[in-house]
């Protein structure tokens, strides 16, 4: 489904006027504390804004919340945890061990608790955790931030399959690199303005 940004903004940022195709990555580059996790928030309808964002036309604002953040799925660079317990995360173990092989995580990790976890293997977790609840648009703030080339590329090629079945993806990095691989259009934010890259 298609992500549109229409007027997008809060008293910090914006305004924002973006489209992310079905099956298709925008990315957002620029120095810390420009404002991009912001924007993320905002399309999330997690922090205050005016304008809208609409999933193939249908307005944020007409939906229920709970549908709209089913559908357009933020993974925080530190997302929160409902349970000591990685297994407690996942409905489907059997679909999470699948998935966890893929980015390079061992399996057994899904057993254990949260807390033997390093920090890029919450990262990876956090994503698998929203990728297999299949929503239309992932909005992603530095999903491989704390993994090695090796991992980023594993994590990348599962958002790519996850693209090419029609998921749009609206990326937030810091790796210039990242965004060149990943996305077709690609901006900097800065002061809370885009500009094309």
């Amino acid at each position: 489904m298609r992500l549109r940004l229409a007027g997008l903004r809060s008293v910090l940022a914006g305004p924002f006027d973006i489209e992310v195709p079905a099956g298709g990555c925008v990315a957002i580059t620029g120095p810390s504390g420009s404002g991009k996790s912001l924007l993320l928030r905002m399309v999330a309808d997690l922090d205050p804004h005016e304008g809208e964002a609409l999933l193939d036309g249908i307005a944020c604002s007409a939906m229920p919340a709970p549908e709209w953040r089913g559908r357009v799925a933020y993974v925080a660079a530190e997302t929160g945890w409902w349970a000591d317990d990685v297994a407690a995360h996942f409905t489907d173990l059997a679909a999470a061990r699948a998935l966890a092989d893929e980015m390079g995580l061992k399996a057994e990790l899904l057993d254990g608790p949260l807390l033997r976890l390093s920090t890029g293997e919450r990262q990876r977790v956090a994503l698998m955790r929203t990728l297999l609840n299949h929503p239309s648009v992932l909005l992603l703030d530095e999903p491989t931030g704390a993994l090695d080339e090796t991992a980023t590329a594993r994590v990348e090629a599962v958002l790519a399959r996850t693209m090419a079945a029609g998921t749009a993806i609206l990326l937030v990095t810091h790796n210039p690199a990242q965004a060149a691989r990943m996305a077709a259009r690609r901006y900097v934010m800065d002061a809370g303005k885009l500009q094309r890259a």
